[in-house]
């Protein structure tokens, strides 16, 4: 079954919390860009996250970026255990 964009839109990404975070990445996005540069991101992936309450960034290869939310799945996996209890 194709995923339906529109639905999903619909949803969840046009609330307007989530367009407030979607704004707050790309605009740590420009700031990343203006500070290392286009060509430093070439093959590389923003990190977003927070600590201490603020949103931070930082550049990684996008295996690891990528890579992180795939091992969150897993069953050994501590981060799985700390969403499952937090919710």
């Amino acid at each position: 079954m194709a995923r339906d964009y529109k639905d999903e839109y619909k949803k969840f990404q046009s609330s307007t919390e989530q367009k407030k975070n979607r704004a707050a990445r790309n605009g740590r996005r420009l700031k990343l860009i203006k500070k290392v540069g286009k060509e430093a991101l070439k093959g590389k992936d923003i990190h977003h996250y927070h600590q201490g309450g603020k949103l931070k960034t930082r550049v990684e290869s996008a295996s690891v970026n990528r890579g992180r939310r795939e091992k969150s799945r897993l069953k050994k996996s501590k981060r799985r255990r700390w969403r499952l209890k937090k919710k």
